[in-house]
């Protein structure tokens, strides 16, 4: 090799050590992966972006945009829903295009279960404060979807909900439900 050799030149060659390493790797990263989700799941994913962004924009404009000089309470969650929104349709503009989405797979409804409980989490906290939804939401994201011990579960779970109590409702004064 030349001092003008180009970096693409300077390439190891098949059968050398770093080449067959990089090889190696590249090859495990391909085994570890998911199946593509293919244009129609990438399809199917917008179609849902678009509608969750879309009722969002509804739910907004409920509560009141205002206007730019007076925002109101849906100011901000009709942004972030038209952007959503937008971002919806490229997705699905591009669905034939993009090659890398996964397919959703046994590990998916791990995430499905995360939203599920935050759901939960939100209906109750009005009517439970908000210690007891926040302690079990935290105990089973870490002991179910984390995988954690019980013993780590648990501590970390009444230890997450202290420090949030001590922060937002001892010293911020937040008017958030709680039972103490």
């Amino acid at each position: 090799m030349t001092d003008r050799d180009t970096p693409e030149e300077r390439v190891p060659e098949h059968g050398h050590p770093l080449a067959d390493a990089v090889h190696d790797v590249e090859a495990l990263e391909h085994e570890n992966r998911p199946p593509a989700a293919g244009p129609l799941g990438n399809a199917v994913t917008a179609v849902v972006v678009i509608a969750i962004g879309v009722a969002a924009v509804l739910g907004s404009v409920a509560l009141g945009a205002g206007t730019a000089r007076e925002p109101g309470p849906g100011t901000w969650p009709l942004l972030v829903s038209a952007v959503l929104t937008v971002l919806g349709v490229v997705l699905l503009a591009l669905a034939r295009q993009v090659h890398d989405a996964e397919k959703f797979t046994g590990t998916t409804w791990l995430v499905v279960a995360a939203l599920a409980s935050m759901v939960v989490f939100v209906a109750v906290i009005e009517v439970a404060g908000f210690e007891i939804p926040a302690a079990l939401l935290c105990l089973v994201w870490l002991r179910f979807l984390g995988r954690e011990s019980w013993r780590t579960s648990i501590i970390t779970s009444l230890g997450v909900v202290a420090g949030f109590y001590l922060v937002f409702v001892a010293a911020l004064a937040v008017p958030i439900p709680h039972l103490f």
